[in-house]
């Protein structure tokens, strides 16, 4: 009988985060550039982040130890979807004739469907560790936005959100589902800040950006007592909340007895990416393995194909620290595409690094042909993916139709990061032909 499905139980949900600082630090010698005060041009300092994050998070920020046990309140609160299952596409290698074995890490189990309730229970429980009243957030597509507005309900805190006005307009219903759990949504710009007022004034339709909804969480955190900002992606305790995916993944194909030749993850912010990989990428800093680990991102943001490694805002406003990431530019307005997860003018300091270090490659594609790939999967899979998700789905068929081309029995994992059932907007579009 096929094993399609590999499970854990409630007791092998990972007890630790894993910190890759460390293992680039040990193995590799050095770390990426630390982030700069934008007006002293010095590494920014502890204090200086303390107006908007909680200190155990700004620990966890520059942390070097190897692992950042999780609290036991948190890891119950994992139990309402975690472990995630491990799926082998069994389906969808009979449609692409390979001799690849493709497996999926499927996140979109979690409540609100997507990998990003992994950090925002863990933000949200450090947060009111430390007396927070009230958090403000960005979202693109939602997903974020819909996963820490579950979590601040869980600790009893009131959450602001500004989701970029292109997918509130495209994605109706994940503004009810931040609502339904008590969230106040806004669409940014907004009238709400005095950034996004400027924003409007100078461009009534604009259509947004993650950038521009960062700056109007911050400002919104600046100018009110008790605030605190919470982000969904780039940041490096964003990315170690994440590694409870590859841990998991990791553990669930020990059981069965492989280890992928291919690590693939779309790549917005980088989490989503990080999270499956990075337990997997210390076995190539041991030089112990030489799996390849590929990032996918949409050709119309490419900030790991196309953009420049160096110094810049993470916000349209320049409120931010300066991060070193490969970016495409604070003041880069993207095109409306489906996948609003995916449009981030930057890439996170970690996986920029990665990349620059040639432990990572990318590759970047058009919104159709990753529109196909979600249909074919769907078709195969029966999982109506993310457009986000998608992204990942493409790379995998390619790298899988190249294992048939070179007679290769190549092992491929990647993270089905959520599913797609908000997302259906863009599905109606490509499906008849209006994208």
């Amino acid at each position: 009988m096929k094993n399609i499905k590999i499970t854990l139980s409630d007791s092998e949900i990972p007890e630790y985060y894993l910190n890759i600082s460390y293992y680039l630090k040990k193995y590799l010698g050095r770390l990426p550039d630390s982030p700069l005060n934008p007006g002293t041009k010095q590494p920014i300092k502890g204090e200086d982040l303390a107006v908007i994050f909680p200190m155990e998070l700004i620990k966890q920020e520059v942390s070097l130890e190897e692992k950042i046990t999780i609290p036991e309140e948190v890891r119950e609160l994992y139990k309402l979807y975690r472990p995630t299952p491990l799926i082998r596409a069994y389906r969808l290698e009979k449609f692409l004739d390979t001799p690849a074995r493709i497996y999926y890490k499927y996140e979109g189990t979690s409540p609100t469907g997507a990998h990003k309730l992994n950090t925002a229970i863990a933000q949200a429980y450090y947060n009111k560790k430390e007396g927070t009243k009230t958090l403000a957030t960005e979202t693109g597509a939602g997903q974020w936005g819909s996963a820490l507005a579950l979590a601040a309900n869980f600790f009893e805190m009131k959450l602001v959100v500004f989701m970029v006005r292109v997918s509130f307009d495209q994605k109706p219903f994940r503004k009810t589902v931040m609502e339904t759990y008590g969230a106040e949504v806004f669409a940014s710009p907004s009238e709400k800040t005095e950034f996004g007022k400027k924003i409007l004034k100078a461009k009534p339709d604009h259509p947004g950006s993650l950038g521009i909804a960062i700056s109007e969480a911050l400002e919104t955190v600046v100018k009110n007592k008790g605030y605190k900002y919470s982000l969904g992606s780039v940041l490096n305790h964003v990315l170690l909340h994440q590694t409870v995916v590859g841990l998991e993944a990791k553990k669930q194909m020990e059981k069965i007895g492989e280890y992928p030749d291919i690590i693939i993850g779309c790549c917005g912010g980088g989490s989503n990416f990080a999270g499956l990989a990075f337990p997997f990428l210390v076995d190539k800093l041991k030089r112990k393995k030489k799996t390849r680990y590929i990032g996918v991102e949409p050709i119309s943001c490419p900030s790991l194909t196309k953009g420049q490694y160096r110094y810049d805002f993470g916000d349209t406003a320049c409120m931010t620290p300066l991060l070193k990431m490969k970016t495409l530019g604070s003041d880069f307005i993207p095109s409306p595409i489906h996948a609003g997860g995916l449009r981030y003018h930057g890439m996170a300091p970690l996986i920029s690094f990665l990349y620059e270090e040639k432990l990572m490659e990318a590759v970047a594609y058009e919104q159709n042909p990753v529109f196909q790939a979600g249909v074919d999967f769907a078709r195969c899979e029966g999982i109506i993916p993310a457009p986000e998700s998608s992204h990942a789905i493409k790379a995998a068929m390619d790298e899988a139709i190249k294992a048939r081309e070179e007679g290769k029995k190549k092992v491929i994992l990647f993270n089905l990061s959520g599913h797609g059932l908000l997302d259906l907007n863009g599905y109606d579009k490509f499906l008849h032909n209006q994208l």
